[in-house]
């Protein structure tokens, strides 16, 4: 749909004024001596330097360079609205004026340049916010359920005595005791003469001899000594 144009007074003296001075700039170059097509271009010149420094301003506050051009070209517009106007007599230009009129160009070509390739300010980044911290843990409550006591088991019913085995059993006999077989065979003339030592030692002594006093008095391995000892045992 398209949009219906509503008349804005602002807008409407933006344009008026836009027009007057592009005139007075082009009587000026055309009375300083630039005719035809170049007295149309110095009033392009000096409004696109206006709005490059007021987009520049408006987008960098602290770049004084943008504030400096804008100054430059408004005054341009000015003097040029201002020489306009009867004070000067456009038949006889003075010298200088016309020197400034045709380094214009230059100037303006230089201020639009510097505009166009300054630095761009670096935007600060958003401050990040603070993590919340946790709410707090509401304590939980603990349900404490009492169970009922169990019922007390019930005792069993008491059996009578049972009676007494008709017959006791037969004690069984007592297991004899199985002599254990030595670790080490013992040669038979070792064994006869280990004999000899133990009787003399239980005729002195009274004591049978045991396989410690065999290994200490006689150098016997301790293997050996215990399969004599257990043999004259």
């Amino acid at each position: 749909m398209f949009r219906t144009l509503r008349p804005d007074a602002v807008l409407i003296q933006a344009v008026i004024a836009g027009a007057l001075s592009f005139a007075h700039l082009h009587d000026l170059a055309a009375a300083a001596g630039q005719d035809g097509w170049k007295a149309w271009a110095y009033p392009v010149s000096v409004d696109l330097l206006l709005v490059a420094a007021w987009r520049r301003m408006r987008t960098d506050t602290a770049n004084r360079d943008a504030w400096l051009w804008f100054a430059i070209a408004l005054i341009a517009s000015l003097g040029a609205n201002v020489a306009t106007a009867g004070l000067l007599d456009m038949n006889d230009v003075p010298a200088w004026l016309r020197i400034l009129v045709a380094g214009w160009p230059a100037l303006a070509f230089l201020g639009g340049t510097l505009l166009a390739h300054a630095p761009h300010p670096t935007p600060e980044p958003a401050p990040v916010p603070e993590p919340e911290p946790p709410a707090p843990e509401e304590p939980v409550t603990e349900l404490v359920v009492e169970r009922a006591p169990e019922p007390a088991p019930q005792s069993a019913p008491e059996l009578p005595p049972a009676e007494p085995a008709a017959q006791q059993s037969l004690p069984e006999p007592a297991p004899q005791e199985q002599r254990p077989e030595p670790a080490v065979p013992v040669p038979p003339a070792l064994l006869a003469h280990a004999q000899k030592i133990a009787d003399a030692h239980r005729a002195r002594t009274g004591a049978p001899i045991d396989a410690e006093t065999l290994r200490t008095r006689h150098g016997m391995p301790a293997a050996l000594a215990d399969s004599i000892a257990l043999q004259l045992a």
